[in-house]
């Protein structure tokens, strides 16, 4: 897919995430940057407390940029903001998180949930409008009606998952992270979410971030891929391009811990353990494009491997 003349929907460029407590601070995301297309679904991989959330959760500006800006339609949308430009932003980009237990109020009913938003933006006419709108929400994510009377402890997890999917897609987003939103879900259920996700996204353009840490379902939805490790970018590319050529070792460790459906081969399967490696000073290492929109993490020698890897 040529990438070149696409309209960036969201821009990251050079963000740093830092969190301070008293003298101490941990730098949690370091100097990253891509863009997400309109209409794609990008996906950002990597494991447990490599920086994945920190970074959605610093697009719809729960957690402040310590350096760099995040550009939304071509407009910054870090740092302050007037009162009508954050409205628009909380609207156009939505989140649905990880677990749908704690996401949801336990005292709202399902109605009240979905009708959140549009209270808050005055997205509906009347009564009816309103009605009508949460009841095509509910529709749409394959729940009844007399779903809305009910309170989230009496769903099942996909459930819920589905009126937090609801939720997002009530408000008419452009944007939407979604924070491991299958993690948390039975193997059966995990399709039906999916399914739903690329469904909405033909019906109604959306763009996705999606954020994970198993290869094997980012591989089902992505278009675009971007490997994370420790805060910091290691890999970017097309799904296809990035499962036929892996170059980065990160990349490759993940890769390795694909379960094979196969207790045999499993069983013979040899996992990839990763070691950062250590830099000499004037070694600069950085995140180039090495051809094919194929990007890596590495020092001007590594660079120099990957593209005869990658191109003989």
């Amino acid at each position: 897919m040529d990438y070149t003349n696409r309209e960036a929907l969201l821009s990251i460029q050079n963000l740093d995430v830092v969190f301070k407590q008293g003298r101490n601070s941990f730098k949690a995301v370091s100097d990253v940057s891509f863009d997400i297309y309109k209409g794609e679904t990008l996906s950002l991989v990597g494991e447990s407390g490599s920086g994945k959330t920190t970074v959605g959760r610093a697009i719809v500006r729960i957690n402040p940029c310590s350096k760099g800006a995040i550009y939304f339609k071509g407009r910054k949308i870090s740092g302050k903001l007037s009162r009508e430009e954050d409205r628009e932003v909380i609207r156009k980009i939505q989140m649905v998180f990880q677990d749908p237990a704690a996401s949801l109020n336990e005292r709202a009913t399902i109605e009240y949930i979905i009708s959140e938003g549009l209270y808050n933006f005055h997205l509906f006419t009347d009564e009816k409008d309103r009605m009508r709108k949460v009841e095509e929400a509910i529709h749409s994510v394959g729940l009844l009606p007399e779903h809305l009377t009910r309170y989230p402890h009496e769903f099942s997890g996909g459930q819920r998952q589905r009126v937090g999917l609801a939720r997002s897609i009530v408000m008419e987003p452009e944007l939407i992270i979604a924070d491991e939103p299958i993690s948390a879900l039975d193997v059966s259920i995990r399709a039906q979410v999916l399914n739903l996700l690329k469904k909405f996204q033909e019906e109604r353009g959306l763009t996705y971030l999606f954020i994970a840490h198993d290869l094997s379902i980012v591989r089902f939805i992505s278009d675009r891929i971007v490997v994370i490790h420790k805060g910091r970018i290691m890999e970017i590319a097309e799904t296809e391009e990035l499962f036929q050529y892996p170059l980065h070792p990160y990349t490759h460790s993940l890769m390795s811990a694909i379960p094979i459906p196969d207790p045999i081969l499993e069983k013979k399967k040899k996992l990839f353990i990763y070691t950062p490696k250590e830099y000499a000073e004037g070694e600069n290492p950085s995140l180039q494009d090495i051809g094919n929109g194929h990007m890596v993490y590495g020092s001007d020698e590594e660079l120099a491997r990957y593209r005869k890897l990658r191109f003989g």
